[in-house]
């Protein structure tokens, strides 16, 4: 029997690959723009969308540029527009934004890390990042029900997930971890008069053929 009970259907999409990427930096909310692939990625996941008649109410995106131009590439095609959210933006990382692998070794790892420990200095912990997700999780709901794309970055959608899931971050970075390749997309359905929570679809990145994109 199909379901008829009003439906949120949240579609939660990792940026195309950035040069941050492309050049292995921790980028935190460094902003750094697309490369050509991250560019052809967003293109390509736009026209299978397309193609398969996807359809969006509103698409909700980071307003760092990497994020930003990959939903702005999807919703020309869907012919959808783009409100870019703060709350959407990647973990803030402070002194080690945009620092390559070879420069981070500079920095001595601490034993062991609890989740309220600031990052880089001033950065946002596991606990914060995770408070901030569910913050966008809550704003999310507050619209009507409907379909969104919302388009963000690793760091923050592994923390929506865990929001979602009711997991609290672990000591020393452990516990579950929810991969979302470039481009890669989860898709989510939330039933509120019965708040169950249904997960279709987690990190499809099928619309992109070359080089896994993570």
């Amino acid at each position: 029997m199909s379901e008829t009970r009003p439906r949120f259907v949240f579609t939660l999409l990792r940026h195309g690959e950035s040069v941050g990427n492309a050049e292995a930096r921790w980028q935190g909310q460094a902003d750094f723009p697309l490369t050509d692939t991250g560019c052809a990625q967003a293109h390509a996941l736009a026209e299978r969308w397309q193609a398969e008649e996807v359809t969006f109410d509103r698409v909700f995106a980071s307003p760092l540029e990497r994020a930003r131009e990959t939903a702005e590439t999807i919703a020309a095609v869907l012919n959808v527009t783009v409100e870019t959210w703060p709350v959407l933006m990647e973990r803030a990382i402070g002194e080690y934004s945009g620092l390559t692998g070879e420069e981070m070794r500079q920095f001595t790892r601490p034993d062991f890390i609890n989740p309220y420990e600031a990052v880089g200095g001033d950065g946002e912990g596991d606990w914060a990042l995770f408070l901030r997700a569910g913050q966008a999780l809550h704003q999310l709901l507050r619209q009507p029900v409907g379909r969104y794309l919302v388009v963000s970055h690793g760091g923050l959608l592994n923390q929506f997930m865990h929001a979602v899931m009711g997991i609290a971050p672990h000591a020393n970075n452990g516990g579950p971890r929810f991969r979302f390749g470039n481009t890669g997309f989860s898709r989510l359905f939330y039933f509120p008069s019965q708040h169950r929570w249904e997960i279709d679809t987690l990190n499809d990145h099928t619309h992109w053929k070359g080089v896994a994109p993570y």
